[in-house]
């Protein structure tokens, strides 16, 4: 079987997209948001994209087709998030320990802020939770990878010391995706500061900082 390509190249190859395709993928989730994503038709997102139907399937070749697109996005605007927390010129001056935690909060918040995940988990959970539990490898690949990433980085700036950056990046994303999904804990995920201070006690350690 041919191995599947790495998902992070492909979320942060996916856009960005040309006015009419961003119209369309707006329009899908507006629609998704309001009717959940079995009740919503390709006819409902043509009207809403102000696009005729013939060229919403010239665009996408079916219902699942849009779908994929426009979880892409959702993927890649999440990594976006992050790396405005981590990758700017004054971000990526500040030490290990305010990256990491900068890093940590971001993709908390991320997930927990996302409204199209939050809706699908209420309403729709069938859909979603398959691709987020038992079929989630692709998920868990995407948040290790972008950590592995983010750790070899640190690793390379002399800021962390060198070991395989993947079982704690597997580690963290797993631990994320569980917050997201199950948002019941002692951990304080409405408070910002304390929020920091969690990443800052129990998260930070793990990164064996120099």
């Amino acid at each position: 079987m041919a191995k599947l390509a790495k998902l992070l190249p492909l979320v942060r190859g996916s856009g960005p997209e040309d006015h009419n395709q961003a119209k369309v993928l707006d329009a899908a989730l507006m629609a998704f948001l309001d009717f959940g994503i079995k009740r919503t038709s390709m006819v409902e997102v043509a009207r809403r994209g102000g696009v005729s139907l013939a060229t919403l399937y010239r665009r996408f070749a079916g219902k699942n087709d849009l779908i994929q697109a426009v979880g892409l996005r959702q993927a890649r605007q999440l990594v976006d998030e992050v790396d405005a927390a981590v990758q700017g010129p004054i971000e990526r001056d500040a030490s290990a320990e305010e990256q990491i935690i900068a890093l940590f909060v971001a993709f908390i918040e991320g997930l927990r802020g996302n409204q199209l995940l939050g809706r699908l988990l209420k309403t729709e959970p069938e859909i979603v939770l398959p691709y987020l539990t038992v079929q989630g490898a692709p998920v868990i690949e995407l948040g290790r990878d972008y950590l592995a990433e983010f750790i070899a980085r640190l690793q390379a700036e002399g800021k962390l010391p060198q070991y395989d950056p993947l079982p704690l990046a597997e580690t963290i994303a797993r631990a994320a995706l569980s917050l997201a999904l199950t948002p019941q804990t002692v951990i304080p995920l409405d408070d910002p500061d304390a929020l920091r201070q969690f990443a800052r006690d129990h998260i930070v350690p793990g990164f064996r900082i120099l």
